[in-house]
């Protein structure tokens, strides 16, 4: 009975795009363990931006850097 817990940013994923995932992650499960997809269990949580760091920063605060550059790039 594998369980499965998929952590992602809060950045509006839609319902269609977690769907793929779940399937996705099921499948692989399958084809690569031979588990039951019946018995298999894939949870999604969605983290605030603020709530998660990668390099010492807040994903928040990554984002906003990466969109001020890109803002800049088209100028």
């Amino acid at each position: 009975m594998p369980y499965v817990n998929v952590k992602i940013t809060n950045e509006g994923v839609t319902s269609k795009q977690k769907t793929e995932v779940i399937k996705g992650v099921t499948k692989l499960l399958q084809d690569v363990l031979g588990k039951d997809p019946a018995t298999t269990f894939v949870v999604i949580d969605e983290v605030d931006m603020e709530n998660w760091g990668i390099r010492g920063e807040q994903v928040s605060e990554i984002r906003k850097q990466a969109t001020r550059i890109k803002g800049n790039n088209n100028e």
